[in-house]
């Protein structure tokens, strides 16, 4: 319950919002307020389920011309007749008599619509047909899927699904499970279960800004992320918060910085990221070490579980790193990090690989 001084705010809140038309505050005015505020939050919720229904319908409109151009295409007449030209002439026809939205591009997709999800029932409605013109340019079904799946439960602007297609992030997690791991991730998205789950190698930074051969000191690297950490989080993925960075810890006289320290709603615990600018060494993995240990004595609270290192570097050599974190009873990883796109033509044939057991 709200205490009377809580009361009290929201009364001001409020009056101090709405106002009656004469300017004056009395004793009955609060209900009109009320009035006010109840029509106006009626409004908002019909805007809005106007416009998912509005989306619904479009969605719906842009499956069903998939459909009737499909039909149309296996008449074999028409076909025959039409051929190639059938979507160049069917772009200008209806672009002349209904204007915009039906560029030949648009026509493309609304026929790969269509064929994907040939039953309209198994699309859904929570996205959008600007999110489905982004999915549909990915040519593995499975790619399709777990990008459907994760635009869903993550919530995805297109604007952030356009990125995340383009760091080829469906390629960069199935190439670190297995087979099944990877029809696992099409079909129910990315899970994350354990620490594990949270790491990505390669990181990818491209919106940093950061050129890939410049000289840049690791503090750029750490403001630029700091600077960028709404497109961080994208990158970190599910869960994460961002708690600081430079964060200190006094141990005896002297005193330390972690570069990044977030905390994930997931896996309740703090994930510490230090970063390299060049190759990791066995000493920075030591370093975070003392960091994790210091944070599950000091810092963790009873209901935390163990925090999470990353050291995030430009290069690391695997069996380096193999050495260096044997017997750590920490969760520490050792991860890369570019800053640039990744190729993702070349990732997918590493994927076709794994999938084919070669």
């Amino acid at each position: 319950m709200q205490s009377e001084e809580q009361n009290k705010q929201v009364h001001s809140t409020g009056s101090a919002q709405v106002q009656p038309a004469n300017g004056m505050m009395h004793g009955g005015d609060f209900e009109y307020v009320r009035l006010v505020t109840q029509i106006t939050e009626l409004w908002e919720t019909a805007r809005a389920k106007a416009a998912i229904a509005v989306n619904t319908v479009l969605l719906d409109a842009n499956w069903q011309t998939g459909q009737y151009i499909v039909e149309f295409e296996q008449g074999g007449n028409a076909k025959a007749k039409y051929g190639d030209k059938l979507l160049v002439n069917l772009s200008k026809d209806l672009t002349r008599l209904r204007g915009r939205g039906f560029s030949r591009s648009n026509l493309v997709y609304m026929r790969k619509l269509y064929m994907v999800f040939p039953k309209s029932e198994t699309l859904s409605h929570q996205l959008t047909w600007s999110h489905y013109f982004e999915i549909l340019k990915c040519d593995d079904p499975l790619e399709m899927r777990f990008y459907m799946n994760e635009s869903i439960k993550e919530r995805w602007t297109v604007r952030e699904l356009k990125r995340q297609v383009n760091s080829a992030l469906f390629q960069r997690l199935a190439l670190s499970t297995d087979k099944e791991g990877v029809l696992a991730l099409a079909n129910e998205g990315h899970q994350i279960m354990t620490p594990s789950d949270i790491i990505r190698d390669p990181y990818v930074l491209e919106f940093t800004g950061i050129p890939q051969k410049k000289l840049y000191k690791e503090t750029e690297l750490e403001k630029a992320l700091k600077v960028n950490v709404e497109q961080f989080l994208l990158e970190l993925g599910r869960g994460f918060a961002f708690m600081g960075r430079q964060y200190i810890i006094p141990i005896g006289s002297r005193r330390f910085k972690i570069d990044l320290v977030f905390y994930n709603a997931i896996l309740k615990c703090y994930v510490l990221i230090d970063l390299k600018r060049n190759e990791i060494k066995h000493g920075d993995i030591g370093q975070m070490n003392l960091y994790l240990n210091y944070f599950k004595n000091e810092i963790c609270q009873p209901d935390d579980n163990p925090p999470v290192g990353i050291v995030l570097g430009a290069r690391k050599d695997e069996l380096l790193m193999e050495y260096a974190l044997q017997g750590i009873d920490n969760q520490l990883f050792a991860a890369r990090y570019q800053l640039y796109l990744p190729n993702r033509e070349e990732l997918q044939n590493q994927l076709n690989q794994l999938l084919e057991g070669k």
